[in-house]
């Protein structure tokens, strides 16, 4: 290999067969657009990196769908049978409340997130998190006082009472044609389902979510029993609360089902910290120690500086409690250098979109593109080494170097 090369040398070990599982991030999106997503991210590793990647149609439960990746190059083939855990419907039931209803769990949530110690934990640990949970709320406070403001214009002013005839159409007229649709914009009721959800997930005391968490446990059940070289359980943003879980009742249930098998738990701004600095969330934490304990299970990473929904340099198993396990590896990604800087530019001020990086398509090589992780030769747990100075070692022809 040549020694000036960018590339770093290629493990001895290439995956041939692959389980992998996502824990998807909270969207409104159901499996087949999560994995029309999967698909076009694909499309681009495949352009990246000079390789074939095939994706399958969904099959299997309903409840937990998966679908074939076959990819190959030169001097290479990896099959990856890859599954959805997604839990759009719980959001679903989240948002088909009115929009009062919304408003008032919102801020429900928000006090007991409070009350829980959950912002002194997140200044603590990441403060830019921190203004990612206040920012909603703060925005939907300032929207209501200006709504009152408008609406109580006649009693400001000493005016006649009938005034109130046009003040309070035009507070309402502010509030749900000017604010709203700006609003909507910044995922600002979005983010007060996340909450009410997040709350959820530390206390464990939502019935469709535990009943998605019974769901996504069988589908683990049946993802390890499939045979493969590896098993990569990955999560992306809030996902990762539902992969800890989940994961870590199988550790608790059956621990027969990953024990001597090569395990790789993959964080793309994982947001566990978001529920598990709950006081209420003992179990999960409990869980989350399960795996960092597992001897077969690396756990790694991927973080942004520029994305502040995640807990950036954040050491998680300390801001867990658990100062005496393994502290995951962290892996940076940087999203400037992901893109081309004409998209970088679009998408740069779209926060959840920037967020959403971890899981999309690159305009370059990268060292922790997510489509080779999830279907290409090498170990997920060998991207742990990558970087931009040192990248995957697959040729520009496609073939894998250094073998």
């Amino acid at each position: 290999m040549d020694p000036n090369s960018t590339h770093a040398s290629a493990p001895g070990d290439a995956v041939k067969r692959r389980v992998a599982v996502l824990f998807c991030g909270f969207e409104p999106l159901d499996a087949e657009a999560q994995r029309i997503r999967f698909q076009r991210t694909a499309a681009q590793t495949a352009t990246q990196w000079n390789c074939k990647i095939e994706t399958g149609a969904l099959a299997g439960s309903p409840a937990h769908p998966y679908f074939d990746v076959v990819a190959s190059g030169p001097d290479w083939r990896a099959e990856t049978r890859f599954y959805l855990m997604e839990h759009s419907s719980v959001i679903a039931t989240l948002r088909k409340r009115s929009l009062p209803i919304q408003i008032a769990r919102g801020f429900g949530a928000f006090l007991n997130v409070i009350a829980e110690g959950g912002l002194f934990g997140y200044f603590r640990w990441a403060w830019r998190f921190a203004l990612f949970f206040l920012f909603p709320f703060l925005l939907m406070l300032l929207a209501l006082a200006v709504t009152a403001g408008i609406a109580l214009i006649p009693f400001i002013f000493d005016l006649s009472p009938l005034h109130l005839i046009w003040s309070l159409p035009a507070a309402f007229g502010f509030f749900r044609y000017l604010f709203l649709p700006r609003a909507e914009r910044l995922h600002t009721m979005l983010l007060f389902s996340n909450w009410q959800l997040a709350l959820a997930m530390a206390r464990q005391n939502n019935e469709n979510a535990n009943r998605r968490l019974e769901e996504f446990y069988d589908g683990l059940r049946e993802a390890f029993s499939q045979p493969a070289d590896e098993y990569l359980v990955a999560s992306h943003s809030m996902g990762t609360n539902w992969a800890t879980h989940t994961f870590g009742t199988l550790l608790e249930r059956e621990p027969e089902l990953a024990a001597g098998k090569k395990v790789a738990f993959l964080t793309l701004g994982g947001a566990l910290l978001q529920c598990g600095l709950l006081r209420s969330a003992k179990r999960l934490r409990e869980r989350a120690k399960l795996i960092l304990g597992a001897p077969n299970v690396t756990w790694f990473e991927v973080q942004c500086l520029t994305d502040p929904v995640n807990f950036y340099k954040a050491p998680v198993a300390k801001a867990l409690g658990h100062p005496d396990v393994p502290q995951p590896e962290i892996v940076q990604m940087r999203v400037r250098r992901t893109l081309t800087r004409e998209h970088y530019k679009r998408i740069k001020y779209d926060i959840l979109r920037v967020h959403r990086q971890y899981v999309m398509g690159s305009d370059l090589r990268v060292p922790h593109d997510f489509g080779l992780m999830v279907a290409g030769p090498l170990p997920a747990a060998s991207f742990v080494g990558y970087s931009y100075d040192q990248l995957p070692p697959i040729a520009e022809d496609g073939s894998v170097s250094g073998r």
